[in-house]
């Protein structure tokens, strides 16, 4: 990858302005992206990053990719000003929430180049992780292009269609919600056995953080790591079988959480 490609942002929000870091911090030139917003404040802070913004879209700014981060709703009448994106010269990277590459190529046409991102809340410091799915005319060399593009900002996964972005949007999108939930738990336990509420929510975040580190440094099935910290007998083994046991009671309410996640983004397709 050449990092020379143009790049026109559709939205400067938070989602777009973790991606304009992680762009630039991974070499691409301020001169070769152009970010389109209508606020004002939204435009000055990327101002301040070394790259131009303009409350519409600029048609002197040629586009290699066109990444479009805008909120769902306002996905169709961004997309007025781009219809010559039809003719499949630049690639549309979407990561607008809950709208499938069908709806692209109803608004577009099938020969528009559409790749199709989910990424979650963790992009916005570079630990995030983002599911691509592309329509038929996409090729290789452009797949490596929006691969590049989200790479800053964390992982890439690639899925064969776009049908699995509801159960994506209920494991990883929504996901972090359900780890912050865990966090506001495990404090509010430390709280109940003795602890003050501030140190209480440092140990349960540093627990938490740190688990998740260690599960991604050691490459070791969770299954696994869990079994390595949990004693015959021990004090790990009485939590977990509250937690667990033979009702399985947390894989259950996760399972019921998840699933009903899934359903939501379906409905909200």
């Amino acid at each position: 990858m050449n990092r020379g490609e143009s790049i026109l942002l559709v939205g400067g929000g938070n989602m777009g302005q973790a991606l304009l870091r992680g762009w630039l911090a991974d070499g691409r030139r301020p001169a070769s992206v152009h970010v389109v917003d209508p606020d004002e404040r939204a435009r000055a802070a990327i101002g301040s990053l070394g790259i131009e913004a303009s409350p519409a879209r600029p048609h002197s700014f040629r586009a290699d990719v066109i990444v479009l981060a805008v909120k769902p709703h306002l996905v169709e009448g961004a997309l007025q000003d781009y219809v010559d994106l039809a003719d499949g010269r630049a690639t549309l990277l979407t990561i607008a929430a809950g709208k499938t590459i069908a709806f692209y190529q109803g608004l577009l046409g099938s020969s528009a180049a559409i790749v199709r991102g989910m990424p979650n809340t963790p992009a916005a410091i570079g630990r995030g992780i983002t599911a691509l799915a592309a329509s038929e005319v996409v090729g290789s060399a452009r797949r490596r292009l929006c691969e590049s593009l989200m790479t800053a900002v964390g992982q890439v996964v690639w899925l064969e269609d776009d049908g699995l972005m509801d159960s994506v949007t209920a494991v990883s999108g929504s996901g972090p919600a359900y780890v912050f939930l865990l966090i506001e738990c495990l404090a509010a336990a430390a709280v109940k056995v003795g602890f003050e509420k501030e140190l209480a929510e440092r140990l349960s975040l540093a627990t938490v953080a740190g688990a998740g580190a260690y599960a991604m440094a050691s490459g070791a099935d969770p299954a696994e790591l869990r079994r390595q910290v949990t004693s015959p007998g021990g004090t790990t083994q009485a939590a977990l079988e509250v937690l667990i046991g033979d009702s399985r009671a947390l894989e259950s309410l996760l399972t019921e959480a998840v699933q009903a996640a899934a359903r939501r983004s379906k409905e909200l397709a």
